[in-house]
């Protein structure tokens, strides 16, 4: 192999950065999946609709998402096709998952049981994250999956003037966006 053999080949590293910055480029330009409910075997009957942006709710105000209700122990999945960002374990939240998905939205899931090992970094749609659990500010509460979709991409039209009604323009109902 010559010189020019190699300046003609991309380096190894180059491949994976293209690939990154093309889903980024999709992403930007309003790629879209259609979601999942991300608890296995979950049907709408499993959360109350009403819920989301419900008043008062705790210290946090308002009910920024929805818990779907299942046996503790069932598989968390990808809602969609995204990158893991976080992995944790808060005092309100328990154990939890974050994930970044299509049109910029940040797919939130808590009160964990337990989060499996391999999800991290990219995921596709469908992937075991975890299962449904009651940690954090759950515990002693039937276990459900706390489900919440943050827009990094303002949705200025969703403020209301309720209780916190200018965070949703972040905060997106996932009734809207699930199946069923």
């Amino acid at each position: 192999m010559d010189r020019h053999d190699q300046a003609q080949r991309p380096a190894p590293r180059w491949r994976f950065w293209k690939w990154i910055l093309l889903y980024f480029g999709l992403v930007c330009l309003g790629y879209s999946q259609s979601l999942i409910i991300p608890v296995q075997f979950a049907q709408r009957s499993d959360w109350n609709a009403s819920s989301f942006w419900h008043a008062p709710w705790g210290s946090s105000g308002v009910h920024k998402g929805i818990d779907i209700f299942a046996q503790k122990g069932t598989p968390v999945l990808a809602p969609c096709s995204g990158w893991v960002l976080s992995r944790g374990n808060g005092p309100k939240s328990g154990l939890t998952v974050l994930m970044l998905g299509p049109n910029l939205r940040l797919h939130y899931m808590g009160h964990l049981d337990s989060i499996d090992p391999a999800a991290r970094g990219w995921v596709r749609q469908g992937t075991v994250l975890g299962t449904v659990g009651n940690s954090g500010n759950a515990v002693g509460k039937p276990a459900h999956l706390h489900y919440a979709i943050v827009a990094l991409i303002p949705h200025p039209w969703q403020i209301r003037l309720v209780s916190q009604g200018w965070k949703r323009m972040f905060f997106l109902d996932p009734n809207n966006w699930l199946p069923g």
